[in-house]
């Protein structure tokens, strides 16, 4: 697993065709490659072989409740911004199943156990991305035992362990990107193996792991000029101020621990489906429940394990019914765990700001919208007390 910053192993050029070298050289190694892919008109993470299964000669448009992928002539190889996926779905899958019994006799006896791990290697992954895994290692407390925890996930553990983390830096975020108001990017910094920023000329990486630096000795890489290492440097400073949503993380916990009464909570509830969809495509959302079956006629029993939402009505069920009973009280507790109780739990945002929540939400409710106008409505209220 990465886990440190950028250590000055040095940078290299590796030119476009060479990316083939070295999904070649992962796969050689045992893993199986991860990567963005085109599906059914969405940006997606997926398995690939070479470089024509990654989505390339394409750019997004994304929007509150918008996305669109256009064909563009002479686009770079990842000029697009987050896929629809994140790591998650593979370091923490939406169904996992943690074991099946069978009745012998008086007892039970057992037929399957959790999954194998895999080898994973991710290609193209986003800083933002990349900050969202390190969110969950906080969540599973893998990074460290001392901190408090969610729970204790071997195969998270184990797949992330085992996981390579090649990054790709944003030079053209989306629409509702807002990853430079979180501190997560547009340039990863840490939690890489390897980092690539696309020139025209191939890629400037930079090694950020003793296994990235193995790797790239095996690769056909050259010393950058400094001409390329300084179009990287302005391609960043331009990706920073391309952002399509930004938010003023000052004083935003403090002001969302006074806000829980605000009457804007009720207008965005009007507009809340209370789908959950934004928990899904979210990267450090963590939620889940488990579900028993069995089958009388094979005496069997199975338990799975399946993503939860606290969108929905049963998640804070208890005894005397759901705690939160109201979409008002749900997108609350949400929107205040992402931006204030995250910190309090695990000693970090809960939002990496990638901005997937805002496009992927059927009726577009944007994050940094809600939060800027409680803030702003409580200054302005402050300001008239003042006279």
């Amino acid at each position: 697993m990465a886990n440190g910053v950028n250590n000055g192993h040095g940078k290299h050029i590796l030119e476009h065709g060479g990316l083939q070298d070295l999904i070649d050289t992962l796969r050689g190694k045992g893993y199986t490659v991860i990567a963005p892919v085109l599906r059914e008109g969405v940006v997606r993470l997926g398995p690939v072989k070479g470089i024509e299964d990654i989505s390339h000669g394409i750019h997004d448009e994304q929007g509150p409740g918008t996305y669109k992928v256009v064909e563009e002539e002479g686009a770079l190889m990842f000029d697009y911004a987050a896929a629809l996926d994140s790591a998650k779905p593979f370091l923490f899958p939406p169904v996992q199943r943690l074991y099946q019994l069978h009745v012998e006799g008086e007892r039970f006896v057992l037929d399957e156990g959790p999954p194998m791990t895999q080898k994973l290697a991710f290609l193209g992954l986003r800083p933002c991305d990349v900050a969202g895994m390190k969110v969950l290692d906080r969540v599973f407390g893998i990074d460290d035992s001392r901190k408090m925890r969610c729970e204790e996930e071997n195969y998270y553990e184990q797949t992330r362990r085992d996981g390579l983390v090649i990054v790709v830096n944003c030079n053209r975020p989306g629409g509702t990107c807002f990853c430079v108001s979180m501190g997560t990017g547009p340039e990863a910094l840490e939690g890489f193996d390897l980092a690539l920023t696309e020139l025209r000329t191939g890629f400037l990486v930079s090694v950020g792991s003793e296994r990235g630096e193995q790797i790239v000795k095996e690769l056909p890489v050259r010393s950058p000029t400094a001409s390329e290492i300084e179009l990287a440097e302005l391609k960043m400073a331009r990706a920073r101020d391309r952002m399509g949503r930004k938010l003023d993380m000052q004083g935003v916990r403090e002001v969302l621990e006074r806000s829980i009464e605000h009457p804007h909570w009720d207008e965005v509830a009007k507009r809340c489906l209370s789908c959950g969809s934004c928990t899904m495509v979210c990267p450090a959302c963590f939620c889940s429940t488990v579900s028993d079956s069995t089958v009388l006629d094979e005496e069997t029993v199975e338990r799975d394990r399946l993503w939860a939402s606290c969108f929905s009505h049963q998640f804070s069920y208890t005894t005397a019914g759901p705690v939160r009973n109201s979409i008002r009280g749900r997108y609350r507790h949400w929107l205040r765990h992402k931006l204030c109780t995250f910190f309090d739990q695990f000693g970090c945002s809960g939002c990496v700001g990638c901005g997937r929540c805002i496009t992927w939400c059927p009726v577009g409710i944007d994050i940094t919208q809600e939060a800027t106008t409680i803030q702003n409505s409580e200054a302005g209220s402050r300001k008239e007390a003042q006279g």
